[in-house]
């Protein structure tokens, strides 16, 4: 596998690929339907504004997220686009049988070939009922491991002979083009040694496990052994950002994504609150400090603003990319976020 489908190129005034995690994030009075023509819209202006990837991920059961089967979601963003490439950030791997997944990314890699990545996490992305009801085949968090050798021998065919599985054959695959690139997501120290023994590219999910990133990557970094995939740790982080015109209204944004966590830690999700909503809310002292601390890992503010608190986790975390996430109310305040910081780093501009 080439590293380039892997490694992608800096653009602007950005020292390192910029990437979105699109999580769909339905708002309170907004539809799914109109989330997801969002969504859309945004694949096709961020390929415009010169982002490198989008990834979105598997949520189950959350009223303010549209993303439940991201392989769907790809597809559609994939034909809505040329260039930029599309992927999971993340398939929970343990929801799924291996096979299935293959399939799937099989098909997505003969449908969009050289612009799929395949990331994985162990995560249910659920609450424990739901997850019960995905994984009645019996898969844990536990078999992680396993489950990825299985899935990586069904795409690349490589079952050795007398493997109970060795007839089964994941279809479409196309050893000509190759697969779609394996990424391990984490937000804790296990995928991270796993990915570095593996020699696979990693992405760490700074945007709600901030105190473990550094420990994270180091670990990744550490581990890491040479492999077919990689000659060298690649390693991205996910991060919360917002934009606006002004700082006074990043703020006033970002309230809406502090309330919506708040609830979905109380085991009461619901869509994205307004901003109105979000500031009148009766807030106890501790959901207060709740709230500021999920906003004091936001990077939040002006263009400009948002532009250094990039740059300031960049040089911190030695990340070889950013993703950035979006969590406000409104679809057209969230694309407007992703213009202005595309604007601040001038990622269509020459190097």
């Amino acid at each position: 596998m080439a590293h380039d489908d892997i490694r992608g190129t800096a653009r602007g005034s950005c020292e390192v690929p910029l990437s979105i995690l699109e999580l769909a994030v339905v708002g309170a009075g907004i539809t799914p339907t109109e989330t997801l023509r969002a969504s859309t819209e945004l694949a096709r202006r961020a390929e415009e504004w010169g982002y490198h990837r989008i990834w979105v991920a598997e949520h189950h059961g959350m009223p303010s997220v549209a993303s439940s089967s991201p392989a769907v979601l790809i597809a559609h963003l994939a034909a809505a686009t040329t260039s930029i490439r599309l992927g999971s950030g993340g398939v929970m791997l343990p929801n799924h049988a291996p096979l299935i997944v293959a399939e799937q990314f099989g098909t997505l890699h003969a449908l969009h070939p050289g612009r799929i990545d395949l990331g994985l996490g162990r995560a249910p992305g659920t609450d424990p009922a739901t997850a019960r009801a995905l994984r009645r085949h019996g898969l844990d968090a536990d078999d992680f491991p396993e489950q990825l050798a299985e899935l990586t021998a069904f795409l690349d065919g490589s079952f050795p002979a007398g493997h109970p599985l060795e007839r089964v054959v994941a279809t479409p695959r196309s050893p000509e083009s190759g697969r779609p690139p394996i990424w391990l997501l984490g937000s804790s120290g296990f995928s991270a040694r796993l990915a570095g023994v593996l020699g696979l590219p990693f992405a760490f999910a700074h945007h709600f496990s901030a105190g473990n990133t550094v420990p994270a990557l180091e670990l990744y970094r550490s581990s890491f052994q040479p492999s077919a995939v990689l000659d060298r740790p690649y390693a991205m982080i996910g991060v919360s950002a917002v934009a606006a015109d002004t700082s006074e209204r990043a703020l006033r944004l970002a309230r809406s994504g502090g309330l919506s966590m708040l609830r979905l830690r109380r085991g009461a999700p619901q869509p994205i609150p307004t901003p109105e909503e979000a500031e009148s809310h009766p807030y106890s002292p501790i959901e207060r400090d709740f709230l500021d601390d999920y906003l004091s890992k936001v990077v939040l503010g002006n263009a400009d603003e948002v532009r250094h608190g990039l740059e300031d986790l960049r040089k911190r975390t030695e990340a070889d990319e950013l993703m950035i996430t979006t969590m406000v109310h409104d679809p057209a305040d969230r694309i407007r976020s992703y213009e202005l910081v595309a604007q601040a780093y001038d990622l269509t501009g020459e190097r």
